[in-house]
């Protein structure tokens, strides 16, 4: 079974939880679509303004909402659409066209193992919890995983880490609580090389005492795992929480300046009805969303289908005029 094949897995169950888990964000997105076209019986620019605004109320993000809605206006003026029953459609399309532009690879072959992942986020957006989810999954297809403590600033970091590496049975290279994180990093690097790991899975610290701080640190960890193997990190996954809505745009804003983060990972999506901050989220940043949380199950992290994403959200919904 190859790297990320048990992601894969049980497909049908998956696109099933997805749905449930989109419950509260569809709801919230149409009932305010629904009250922006009540009454109307064709698209107009007082349609189009009152999406605008629901759109913006969902969390899609101003710079994405704003992009939206000058493509629908192009397209009703050009392709003379002007049914409100025609305006879920468009939308869709428009919404599709701008995911699947950020879709995560897992072509793994020009890459050695192990594998090293250096997850980032600051505190309390489910980082810890995502860490052991994909071990334990990474596990399950049949790899060989190893966790790095490297998020030493925060005690119970380390002992969350450390109960994760034991629920899932695999290895956990820490050092405790204030000792060098690129230290941690590195050995866990090495330990990794020296016993035929698979993957390398590396905790950072969630915030420093200051901005300057915590970029110089990320910097320095990175360069501690190339001293093992040249061209890792291969994947620097940044941790968000989908219920703070535009909270977690500003918290990539802010990672994405620090570090050279590759992948998304969102959690939380199953109890939030701000899920419509994917959808700005993997616009505004051009960073692929590879995984997303959606409950507590060891499975309830999948990879993020963009396509699957919108034809989930937009299903058995419908604007109503009535």
């Amino acid at each position: 079974m190859g790297l990320f094949d048990f992601f894969k897995k049980n497909k049908s169950e998956k696109e099933e939880k997805l749905d449930k888990s989109l419950e509260k964000t569809k709801s919230n997105l149409f009932t305010r679509i629904s009250k922006a076209v009540l009454g109307k019986s064709k698209i107009d620019d007082d349609v189009l303004d009152e999406l605008e605004e629901s759109l913006l109320l969902s969390d899609v993000g101003v710079d994405t909402t704003v992009k939206i809605i000058n493509n629908l206006r192009e397209r009703v003026a050009r392709d003379k659409y002007t049914s409100i029953s025609e305006l879920e459609d468009l939308l869709r399309d428009e919404i599709a066209a701008l995911m699947i532009q950020n879709t995560a690879t897992f072509e793994l072959e020009n890459v050695k193992t192990p594998y090293v992942m250096m997850v980032v986020g600051v505190n309390g957006v489910g980082k810890t919890t995502t860490i052991g989810k994909l071990a334990w999954q990474f596990k399950q297809a049949g790899n060989q995983v190893v966790l790095g403590a490297a998020d030493t600033f925060r005690a119970a970091a380390v002992d969350q880490l450390r109960i994760w590496s034991q629920r899932v049975d695999v290895p956990l290279i820490e050092k405790g609580m204030g000792v060098d994180p690129a230290a941690v990093a590195f050995e866990a690097v090495r330990y990794a090389v020296e016993n035929n790991a698979d993957v390398v899975i590396i905790d950072t610290a969630g915030r420093l005492h200051n901005k300057k701080n915590l970029m110089n640190e990320l910097a320095k960890i990175r360069r501690s795992i190339a001293k093992t193997i040249p061209d890792a990190p291969h994947e620097v996954l940044l941790v968000l929480d989908a219920s703070t809505g535009q909270n977690a745009i500003m918290q990539a804003e802010e990672f994405i300046n620090f570090t050279e983060v590759t992948a998304l990972a969102l959690t939380k999506l199953d109890g939030t009805a701000k899920g419509g901050v994917v959808v700005g989220i993997s616009d505004r940043f051009k960073i692929p969303v590879k995984y997303i949380g959606i409950g507590e199950g060891m499975e309830d992290l999948q990879i993020f289908d963009p396509q699957n994403f919108v034809e989930t959200l937009f299903k058995k919904k419908s604007i109503t005029t009535e």
